[in-house]
């Protein structure tokens, strides 16, 4: 078994057998050919040479697919860090919507429109119950993030939902319930239930849904009908996390969830001629890390169910902290509260000056001497490279 391998290894191995058996969307193969070339200097290449020591440096191009496990870590703290104006010295809470696993062969043949809906349904539930006087009777603001899978890449769509835990009411006066969340979650949980499904039927009785693979058998309406009928009676039962400590600490959560991907480089533990083994995280077993092994083939049919649809918008910003509230409203609840403004570090920095500040890494110095480096002109080099002077 050879070890140290990346994603992109998993799909140089097995992606030419399985794209002769499988049909892919136009989506998924853009995501497969970004990944498979990614600093491969199939995007391009930039060429610097040391102004002390003529020393070469060649680096290549990252593809920025949103899929990439290579290509998330950097546009991941420029958003974070964005986020940080946004922030409030105020109670947070992180929210788990989810819908039971019957339903997942149809979201999957209706993906925008049922993804949408699960937003729709999220956001209506928040917005609703919070102006609601019984329980806080104020509008809130909240970032909505979808997620499609669970540790073992199996289809699981779900929405992430980082919620302010107060809001301002009809005389723009700051109200929330300090350490407690606002909404019960039996409530919650019957209002998105109700709010989701009335989606799914309304898609229905105006024949917008398509029905493939094992969702084929809900094209008969009353293998449809029954569908909806278990699922009313089931319970949803999403997932409220305590307050988080501090802005400083929304502000790190974030990075967790936002440019996240179905599974990552480190997760990979090795590679045979036909199989690949990941670790996963055994929930029944207190969350326990575990290693599970599948076919090449498995593997890469799990990672792209998982490929958003085309211009599929994952990060939703909603009531205060939609963009039209908040440059206005967001600073009102800064007012009200006291509390400090915390400021982009990374808004005024070109990259060079971003990547110095996160890793402490100068790109405009010589690896070799410290020299100072220069681009080369794009297609104007015709140098021979020779090997102790690469860095």
């Amino acid at each position: 078994m050879s070890e140290n391998c990346t994603i992109q290894d998993v799909f140089n191995r097995f992606y030419p057998d399985y794209e002769k058996t499988h049909g892919l969307s136009a989506a998924q193969q853009k995501a497969v050919y970004h990944i498979m070339n990614c600093k491969t200097g199939a995007f391009g290449v930039n060429v610097s040479v040391c102004m002390d020591c003529g020393c070469i440096s060649v680096h290549y191009n990252s593809c920025r697919d949103r899929c990439c496990p290579m290509c998330q870590e950097f546009p991941r703290e420029k958003w974070v860090d964005a986020r940080r104006e946004d922030i409030l010295d105020a109670p947070y809470f992180h929210v788990v919507f989810t819908v039971p696993e019957e339903l997942n062969p149809v979201i999957y043949s209706n993906q925008k429109l049922l993804y949408n809906a699960l937003y729709h349904a999220a956001s209506d539930t928040l917005s609703e119950l919070a102006r609601d006087k019984k329980y806080l009777g104020a509008d809130i603001g909240y970032i909505c993030i979808l997620h499609t899978w669970g540790s073992a890449m199996n289809f699981h769509p779900h929405i992430h939902t980082i919620v302010l835990g107060g809001g301002l009411d009809a005389k723009n006066h700051w109200k929330d319930n300090g350490e407690d969340f606002f909404i019960p979650v039996k409530v919650l949980s019957k209002v998105f239930r109700g709010k989701y499904l009335a989606g799914l039927k309304q898609l229905w009785v105006d024949g917008k849904l398509e029905f493939y693979g094992t969702a084929e058998p809900y094209k008969n309406h009353y293998a449809f009908k029954q569908l909806l009928d278990a699922c009313y009676a089931k319970e949803w039962i999403p997932y409220c996390k305590r307050p988080f400590h501090g802005a400083e600490s929304v502000i790190k959560y974030l990075g967790k969830y936002t440019h996240r991907i179905a599974i990552s480089n480190y997760r990979i533990k090795g590679m045979t001629d036909s199989t690949v083994t990941f670790t996963v995280k055994d929930y029944k077993n207190h969350g326990q890390w575990k290693e599970l092994t599948l076919s090449g083939e498995e593997f890469i049919r799990r990672f792209l169910m998982h490929v958003p649809p085309k211009r599929f918008v994952r990060i939703r910003h909603y009531g205060l902290l939609s963009s039209r509230n908040k440059n206005r409203k967001i600073t009102l609840c800064r007012n009200l509260l006291g509390c400090k403004r915390y400021i982009s570090r990374l808004k005024a920095l070109d990259v060079p000056a971003i990547i110095k500040l996160l890793y402490n890494k100068d790109v405009c110095k010589c690896s070799s001497c410290g020299g100072n480096i220069i681009p080369l002109p794009s297609g104007r080099y015709c140098i021979r490279l020779e090997p102790h002077l690469l860095c």
